[in-house]
């Protein structure tokens, strides 16, 4: 395969991915109050790579984190490099929950980069935000909107 197919097929896979919704899905927790985890991420590409933010909710308790990938196959070697990230969650309308920034070294596999728990109230919708910076052109963050059903 040539070089200008595999960019398209890439291309092409990338963009089938940012219209394709992440599912929210359910697990049980295990804790006495019998509350499931509801687990939320939305998608993004971002200095080149495939980005997600990220929030597990259990009640009006929240983890929020992000996820760096590979966006599609690698052309050629994957070199190590130092990603600047920040992650920051609030309640939409309301206070910021926190934020967090670092470095990440990243190579070839998925990299969790963790963030930080905190409490909204029920009934709210908490707004996670993920940035990521590196050698590639930066992008667009993903914004996860992630309701507190409790």
């Amino acid at each position: 395969m040539n070089r200008i197919t595999r960019i398209a097929v890439g291309a092409a896979g990338a963009a089938a991915l940012l219209t394709a919704p992440v599912p929210a899905f359910a697990a049980a927790t295990g804790t006495d109050t019998g509350a499931a985890t509801v687990t939320t991420c939305k998608y993004s590409l971002q200095a080149g790579l495939a980005t997600y933010a990220c929030a597990d909710v259990t009640g009006s308790s929240l983890v929020v984190y992000g996820r760096i990938g590979l966006a599609g196959p690698p052309d050629g070697p994957v070199s190590w490099q130092t990603l600047y990230t920040d992650l920051s969650a609030e309640v939409v309308g309301g206070d910021s929950l926190g934020s967090v920034s670092g470095s990440t070294a990243f190579h070839s596999t998925s990299v969790r980069v963790n963030g930080f728990t905190a409490t909204a109230p029920c009934g709210s919708t908490v707004r996670v935000t993920f940035t990521v910076q590196g050698s590639g052109p930066l992008g667009t963050r993903p914004v996860a909107e992630v309701p507190v059903a409790c």
